[in-house]
């Protein structure tokens, strides 16, 4: 995977904007984190992007270092119009079943084709989707809301494996999330940590759409305290939490936690880092881009284990080689089935 001695961190980081510091590039080279993530606040013009995405492999040597980025439809979207397509939101989707599932079945599969032409061409190869919640009467709907297809289990297992594995055949690794679920947290864990009280039968109904997507390469945790399964410590940290997900699911692919960064978390970011890791996370996001966090991030990971590497070197030797499709076309089909009309217009998605 390397073209180094030494081992890539186990953790992705963040940067500050559209172009690499001399400070972010020494800093990646010398701490050769295993991967990148970026947001809006990365995005520029496709050219300037697929820049950036080619500096970070530079400087850490490594051509296939993945490269994350969160796009799932509706309002989580880092690539946005007008050089990238809108895309529905995944409880369009979920509602267009009420009426004809077969409908949104086909929808389901362009969402996850969509989103893989829309962001491979500029350089990313993990897109973090689909979001394999289940929505629960009374929880925040800010914090999942319509980013989940459905409040019905069975619909979003089937919807989501359906998107994932769409994806997944056009060539884009995938991260389902957030595991073991987060439909029924009543506050948002960017600003506290949640605590659900659900018993083990709701827990497992909760699991369904993640024993549906044990093909993704990825699994996103949760911030929250499951607190029938470990009521002292949020999924992200839990050996407990993280041991029941794997017997729960048959999982074998590679968990990576949410952001560290949110407040959901106590403790310094390098407490968190290796917190996470003993519990069990293979690869740990740190996304403010911030150098004294990012450092400390690199310290409590430590190196990569032969788990993550391995894997992430089968993915990169067995991904489909899918031509390069066009994400407007793929995304003006998809309007069309969810609004029950003509496709859009290519150029006015």
């Amino acid at each position: 995977m390397s073209s180094r001695n030494n081992r890539p961190s186990a953790v992705a980081l963040g940067c500050e904007g559209t172009v690499l510091t001399e400070t972010e590039r020494a800093f990646f080279r010398e701490a050769n984190p295993f991967g990148l993530i970026l947001f809006a606040r990365n995005v520029g013009a496709p050219d300037e992007l697929a820049r950036l995405i080619r500096e970070f492999r530079e400087c850490v040597g490594r051509p296939d270092a993945p490269v994350f980025v969160d796009q799932e439809g509706g309002r989580v979207a880092r690539l946005r119009p007008p050089h990238w397509p809108a895309l529905p939101a995944q409880g369009l989707i979920g509602a267009l079943w009420e009426k004809d599932p077969e409908r949104a079945r086909a929808a389901a599969r362009l969402l996850g084709q969509a989103i893989a032409a829309t962001v491979a061409p500029v350089g990313f190869d993990v897109a973090c989707m689909p979001v394999a919640d289940v929505r629960a009467p009374g929880a925040n709907e800010a914090v999942v809301g319509d980013r989940s297809f459905s409040a019905d289990s069975a619909i979003v297992a089937e919807l989501a494996a359906i998107a994932e594995k769409s994806a997944r055949e056009t060539g884009m690794a995938t991260t389902p999330k957030h595991a073991p679920g987060h439909g029924r947290a009543v506050v948002d864990s960017h600003h506290a940590l949640p605590y659900v009280n659900a018993s083990i039968p709701e827990l497992l109904d909760d699991l369904r759409p993640f024993q549906a997507l044990t093909e993704a390469p990825f699994w996103m945790t949760a911030h929250i305290v499951f607190e029938e399964i470990d009521p002292g410590l949020p999924a992200t940290m839990s050996t407990r939490c993280l041991e029941w997900l794997r017997a729960e699911t048959g999982y074998r692919g590679l968990i990576v936690s949410d952001d560290l960064a949110m407040n959901a978390l106590a403790g310094a970011v390098e407490a968190r880092a290796a917190t996470a890791r003993a519990a069990g996370c293979d690869l740990l996001l740190y996304c403010p881009g911030d150098a004294a966090g990012s450092a400390a991030a690199v310290a409590g990971a430590g190196p990569a284990d032969d788990r993550l590497i391995e894997a992430w070197d089968r993915w990169t030797q067995a991904r489909p080689k899918t031509p390069q499709l066009d994400a407007f076309h793929i995304a003006a089909e998809l309007w069309a089935l969810v609004e029950g009309g003509a496709p859009r217009p290519a150029a006015s998605v």
